[in-house]
């Protein structure tokens, strides 16, 4: 009977947890074990992005402090294209995979003119970076 019971318990557990740090709506908290890449060379490869977008503030683009979970189009004060503000993303490790492969194209009408990164890792790298600097209260603070 306590062998039952503890093999009910885990199982629990471990279904609860699966549920957590999913693909879509997961906010900050995703689960590190869906965002692969070297968040250091992430930030080396972010350079490129620097000339219109930062982590704390809106520049030409807009920041990405609270990035994972947040619908596209959404950061206050920031002038998005039609196109962003209709384009129904929610920003988490697969949709910026997929938009950083050719944001021209992805998001017909952005105001986004980046090219994209064409390299798989180069793409992981970067989110893993975006990740971590999200998940690092003295670099994104709670708003």
């Amino acid at each position: 009977m306590k062998s039952t019971l503890r093999s009910a318990v885990w199982i629990a557990l471990l279904t609860g947890l699966a549920g957590c740090g999913g693909s879509s709506g997961d906010g900050p908290a995703m689960a590190a074990a869906t965002v692969k890449g070297d968040a250091a060379r992430g930030e080396q490869l972010y350079q490129q992005c620097a000339a219109c977008h930062s982590l704390q503030q809106n520049g030409a683009g807009p920041m990405h402090c609270q990035l994972f979970g947040r619908p596209a189009g959404t950061v206050p004060d920031f002038e998005y294209s039609q196109a962003m503000r209709d384009s129904g993303l929610v920003w988490d490790a697969q949709t910026l995979d997929e938009f950083l492969t050719s944001p021209i194209t992805y998001v017909s009408g952005t105001k986004m003119g980046f090219a994209g990164f064409s390299d798989a890792g180069d793409r992981a790298d970067v989110i893993a970076y975006l990740h971590q600097a999200n998940n690092d209260p003295a670099t994104c603070p709670a708003s």
